[in-house]
């Protein structure tokens, strides 16, 4: 097959571009220009897409005997990526960015340029596993195709591939799926002579090279001055704007006094209308129930023996499906937790009631769902678009919601930064709610 290899410049992908050399494929490999700032340079293990990375992709190349070219899609990725980013945090949502840069532009963009060159398929260095299509040598072919989780659990990959679904999957090639560990890919690179054996894996956002997340987002949203709010409605500070906290944040709330039982305060919800945080009690973060929107299927649904309370209906006449026994994992690196899954294929539409509670579940997250003999395999994929408290907490949540919908002209707290203690409306365009991202 003929196989474009993208080559971040890192040791996963130049790994993966060798086994696919030596698996007999016709490699070229590219590097993906994904950034704006071309004098940008990496700073240990943040940040990506540097001239510093864009040399060593060319330089495995090199080594590796293949044909190298550089790819310019930071257009793609700002407008696909970095601008949905903004969007879902503007609308009060917790999107994953590299859910997106994986569906928008590695498998989408990417595979597009690739199959109008002539290329039958991508590799890159996700861990991952693949049967069916490309990876079964016959590159398209979406029958039988199956994701399932790396060999190394630990670096596993399969919860931002989901959403790239069968199309894409049937022609890419993950070579690293089965590699037992991390320390043996670098090992394996240094005996091929790769100089990227032992250069630090990137992490956090990579468009946030610094880490600062909440920086970002003040420097691009602009600063709002806001209530933080109990569960009841009491304010009991300000802060510059919703988007800078996430469901289940801890640290950072900017709190200058404890809670009166003395237990750590966590953010429950943002409400970007009235431009609040809510922050609460550990307890309030459960949920047993979780909807999704945008539905990806990765498996044939299964009848349904017992059929999930929901909100979404089937067809008349139509049998309710999804699985009876499934596992559910709403982040890169979280736990799997039982659940019965319902799903709605025509609309698009997951429900799931899960065997325990989870924990911080927040709206634009993405749903996974595992299921098969060893709970591995990727069944659907869906984005989080609302999650049910349990009923004993009901309740205290919504009797604050309720006082939030009154409007609150003056604040009694002043909080840090704050000059006047008022609470400053956000600014109209941004108080719809609403989100461009197209699914």
């Amino acid at each position: 097959m003929r196989v474009l290899a993208a080559l971040s410049g890192g040791v996963d992908s130049a790994v993966a571009a060798a086994r696919a050399v030596d698996a007999g494929h016709e490699v070229v490999g590219v590097h993906m220009a994904l950034t704006r700032n071309r004098a940008q340079t990496r700073s240990g293990s943040r940040g990506c897409c540097s001239i510093e990375d864009s040399a060593d992709a060319r330089w495995a190349a090199q080594i590796l005997g293949i044909p190298f070219y550089v790819w310019d899609l930071s257009e793609e990725f700002e407008e696909r990526v970095v601008a949905d980013f903004l969007d879902e945090y503007r609308a009060g949502r917790t999107p994953n960015p590299c859910v997106r840069c994986n569906e928008r532009v590695k498998f989408d963009a990417l595979l597009e340029r690739a199959l109008a060159l002539g290329f039958d398929a991508v590799a890159t260095g996700h861990y991952a596993r693949l049967s069916g299509g490309a990876a079964s040598g016959h590159p398209g072919d979406t029958e039988g195709l199956t994701l399932r989780r790396a060999v190394d659990t630990a670096k596993d990959q399969s919860y931002v591939l989901a959403v790239s679904g069968r199309e894409g999957l049937a022609r890419a090639l993950f070579p690293l799926g089965d590699a037992p560990s991390k320390a043996q890919v670098r090992a394996e690179a240094e005996s091929r002579g790769l100089p990227v054996a032992s250069k630090p894996d990137s992490y956090d956002i990579c468009f946030v090279a610094d880490g600062d997340t909440r920086g970002f987002l003040t420097r691009s949203l602009g600063a709002h001055e806001g209530a933080m709010v109990s569960p009841d409605g009491e304010v009991l500070g300000t802060h510059q704007g919703y988007f800078g906290f996430t469901v289940g944040q801890r640290k950072g709330l900017g709190l200058s006094h404890p809670a009166e039982d003395g237990r750590p305060r966590y953010v429950i919800e943002t409400r970007p209308a009235t431009n609040e945080v809510v922050v609460g009690p550990e307890e309030l973060l459960s949920r047993t129930a979780v909807d999704g929107d945008g539905l990806v299927l990765l498996a044939d649904p299964e009848p349904l023996t017992t059929r999930p309370e929901a909100d979404i209906s089937d067809p008349e006449g139509s049998p309710a499906v999804g699985w009876q026994e499934a596992g559910v994992q709403v982040r890169a690196h979280g736990r799997p937790v039982p659940a019965g899954v319902h799903v709605d294929a025509a609309r698009g539409l997951l429900h799931a009631e899960l065997g325990a509670p989870l924990r911080g579940i927040a709206a634009g997250q993405s749903l996974v769902i595992y299921g098969g003999d060893d709970g591995d395999r990727v069944l659907a994929q869906a984005t989080v678009a609302s999650a049910q408290v349990p009923s004993h907490l009901t309740s205290r949540l919504t009797a604050g919601a309720h006082r939030a919908e009154r409007p609150r002209a003056r604040t009694r707290t002043r909080g840090r930064g704050s000059s006047s203690g008022r609470t400053t409306p956000f600014p109209p365009d941004a108080q719809s709610g609403g989100s461009t991202m197209a699914r």
